[in-house]
């Protein structure tokens, strides 16, 4: 594919890290501008590139995020990341994995205290309540398989870096890490902290150690136990309070018919 040459920030950084972020950039290619990072880095799955080939884009056309959601992307003002991951096995928690590794960077390289959401969001504390925390980063995890039948996985992650790396509208519900710190912010030395953390956290994964995992993301989720919240059904809205995380990655939450057991879909804090 012809892909462009690497900004010096995302070398320096890439160079910097690379006896830490373990396969995460065994090949890279950067792209101005791509319709979406994750449907890149698919094709080059099938094409045969090495586990940990990164797409990096300054901007996306076509971002998305769970459940079909765009994933506002304009040019130079976040990172637009997605990795090929060839043990398949991993899938079913990567995303919970990703949110570690992704969050655990942010926190080495800005100090700033995030937290996650369940299921993939990265939110920058704002006070105690829950619903006041606003969405920074977000991850989207993909399963692929190639003609010849060989699964992989695309990690996929975008971070909001710039003040206006969301539009004005979703003020209430983003924010980006110039906002949060107050100061202009290299997102390649970012980068290099995110992809050491999720390098460590995949590592766990594929070395069974899916308990470690599951640990550290209940660390940096208090929203995960305690907070009032509700989902929709096709049934309609329904609410509760959570209580925990499971051992496959399901959200516990309790109501007044009993608990129940959250393995896909969105919720809100009240």
């Amino acid at each position: 594919m012809a892909a462009d040459p690497l900004p010096l920030e995302i070398d320096a950084a890439l160079r910097a890290t690379a006896s830490a972020r373990g396969i995460f950039g065994t090949r890279v290619f950067y792209f101005a501008e791509t319709g979406s990072t994750n449907d890149v880095a698919a094709l080059a799955a099938e094409r045969g590139e090495p586990d940990g080939t990164l797409v990096i884009a300054a901007a996306q056309t076509a971002g998305r995020g769970r459940l079909g959601r765009t994933w506002y992307s304009p040019p130079g003002a976040g990172l637009y990341v997605s990795a090929v991951l060839r043990d398949a096995a991993i899938a079913p928690w990567l995303t919970l994995a990703g949110g570690v590794g992704v969050a655990e960077g942010l926190r080495a390289a800005t100090g700033l205290p995030v937290q996650l959401k369940w299921p993939n969001d990265v939110v920058a504390t704002a006070g105690p309540a829950f619903r006041a925390r606003r969405k920074l980063a977000g991850i989207l995890a993909e399963a692929s398989s190639t003609s010849d039948g060989l699964q992989s996985v695309v990690l996929g992650f975008g971070i909001n870096v710039r003040a206006d790396a969301f539009p004005p509208e979703l003020g209430d519900r983003a924010t980006s890490l110039e906002v949060e710190l107050g100061r202009p912010v290299d997102g390649g030395p970012v980068l290099g902290h995110v992809l050491v953390a999720l390098n460590r956290a995949v590592m766990d994964l594929s070395g069974g150690r899916v308990d470690e995992v599951l640990r550290r993301w209940r660390a940096l989720a208090p929203s995960s136990t305690g907070a009032s919240v509700e989902w929709d059904t096709p049934d309609g809205v329904r609410a509760g309070v959570t209580a925990g995380l499971d051992a496959d990655g399901a959200l516990l939450v309790r109501n007044g018919t009993g608990m129940e057991r959250l393995i896909s879909g969105e919720i809100r804090w009240l």
